[in-house]
């Protein structure tokens, strides 16, 4: 690693950069230094103004007052071509693949080599694109197309595709939200070498974990504003959370204590060819039941066909003793089942309505008057499940694309809490979100099922895994090989059972 001395000339600097959206200010004078050979951390809130710094860097805006300089120059960026030409290349938080392209396509969109008349050298494209996923070691076939492709696989592309353009500085905003522990890592194996070559890496995660491991100074944000610039080791985890909310913080996992009552879902032999085979499980009213493993153990997959949305080759799924017709989320939604799935923007939430009607979309017959969907009865249904969930926005007419991740993720249980179902599925419930949010999501869950709610969570975290189920049930290879009660859960007990290493049935 590349050490800095106090004299160094950083390679990007953020020096009182301020950005409005009308009357939101999202960024109010931030200032802090990127060096050579560093990896820096960015954290704060969801809505603290992290995006819209990544942003600014990467050319999409332009600061409204304030400078960026690069190797000690002011620059303006115009456009994102004007900041990858002056070696700045962003990881985003959620993938932006064209979905009909190949993998390879997107790889080099924009910089494709030719041959001698101008054609496309596929060849030369093939052969890029081979290298770099050799040297993030894994497998993936760069001639079949984005689209399809799991949420991990196309981060892998989107880092691919940063790495491509040997970036001097290299943003990465949550790259890691969706990867297994040995992808994490290595990740982590690649990011490293770049900064020990010189490179400058920008890192936003809100997993302190990741943070630590990697970086070596840290800026927190919060509500816009630059709160401190510090190296890591002089931080501990308490004083940055205190640093980002602003407030203490109660505990993360506020698990409440619930005698379990009858057996609300019985999933009996579920299999599907290739993914996942012989699943059963139960959930009772009032209980957490964790699903955990490995990216590709077939979690979210088995989640999937249980409310429909996958079709199943045998099994069957029963609420309150009522089979439910394999391959039809609208029959598991009249009988009381939700899902809020892993991928929010293309799953969750169509992202051009407006906040009030995503919400009530799954209500919209029962709000409607002889067949009209009025706005008054929309607006409060709407405003009744935002103020309990905290959600932060400006006017319920707004799109819900203008909101951060974490307020998305809540419009998302809003959408579904409004039905009042009796089996809720959240597939990977906090990821992406800051902090303070994950708390308050740990939060509601616990308290829907203190209200008799099933709750079945799908998460990567390990400790929200085991601060917050009653029963872990580990998968790997498309089969459940473990169920370990709370008591008996620990973090090696679970990696253990999903690296297929034994653990106790």
């Amino acid at each position: 690693m590349v050490r800095q001395d106090q004299g160094a000339v950083p390679l990007l600097e953020v020096c009182g950069v301020t950005k409005s959206f009308g009357a939101v200010a999202a960024v109010q004078g931030v200032s802090f230094p990127l060096y050579s050979g560093e990896a820096h951390a960015l954290v704060g809130e969801n809505g603290a103004g992290k995006s819209t710094i990544v942003k600014m860097l990467a050319g999409v805006h332009r600061p409204d007052t304030g400078t960026l300089l690069v190797d000690g120059q002011p620059v303006e960026f115009s456009s994102p071509a004007d900041a990858k030409a002056a070696g700045i290349a962003v990881i985003y938080q959620e993938p932006t693949l064209f979905p009909d392209l190949t993998v390879e396509e997107n790889i080099v969109m924009g910089r494709h080599p030719r041959k001698r008349l101008g054609m496309i050298d596929r060849g030369a494209i093939r052969a890029e694109a081979e290298k770099l996923f050799a040297r993030l070691g894994v497998r993936i076939d760069p001639g079949r197309p984005a689209r399809g492709l799991s949420i991990a696989d196309q981060q892998i592309v989107e880092i691919a595709k940063a790495l491509s353009a040997d970036a001097r500085v290299l943003i990465m905003d949550e790259p890691t939200a969706a990867l297994s522990l040995v992808e994490v890592e290595r990740l982590f194996s690649v990011a490293r070498n770049l900064r020990d070559e010189g490179a400058a890496i920008m890192f936003i995660s809100h997993r302190f974990e990741e943070i630590t491991e990697l970086c070596q100074r840290v800026t927190i944000m919060r509500d816009g504003k630059h709160v401190s610039t510090d190296p890591m080791d002089e931080l501990t985890v308490d004083e940055m959370v205190r640093r980002m909310v602003g407030r203490e913080l109660d505990a993360l996992f506020p698990k409440q204590d619930v005698t379990p009552g009858e057996v609300v879902l019985e999933v009996e032999g579920l299999s599907r060819e290739g993914v996942f085979r012989d699943v059963s499980f139960q959930v009772r009213a009032g209980e957490i039941v964790a699903f955990a493993g490995l990216v590709g153990s077939g979690r979210s997959e088995v989640v999937q066909a249980v409310f429909g949305v996958d079709e199943r080759d045998a099994g069957t799924v029963k609420l309150r003793g009522k089979k439910l017709e394999p391959g039809s989320p609208r029959a598991a939604m009249a009988a009381g089942m939700a899902l809020v799935p892993e991928d929010r923007r293309q799953q969750g939430l169509v992202m051009d309505l407006s906040i009030e009607r995503n919400v009530t979309l799954p209500r919209s017959g029962a709000l409607a008057k002889l067949g009209f969907l009025f706005g008054g009865g929309e607006r409060r249904e709407a405003l009744r499940w935002t103020e309990r969930l905290q959600t932060k926005y400006g006017r319920l007419s707004d799109a819900v694309g203008t909101l951060s991740g974490g307020n998305q993720q809540k419009v998302v249980l809003a959408k579904w809490l409004s039905m009042a179902p009796s089996v809720l599925i959240v597939d990977e419930p906090t990821r992406g979100i800051d902090v303070g949010t994950k708390a308050e999501v740990h939060r509601l869950m616990s308290s829907l099922a203190a209200e008799g709610v099933a709750v079945i969570m799908v998460s990567s975290e390990l400790p929200e895994v085991l601060g917050m189920a009653d029963r872990v049930l580990v998968m790997r290879e498309g089969r459940i090989v473990a169920e370990i009660g709370r008591e008996d859960a620990s973090e090696d007990s679970v990696m253990f059972a999903a690296m297929g290493q034994g653990a106790a049935a």
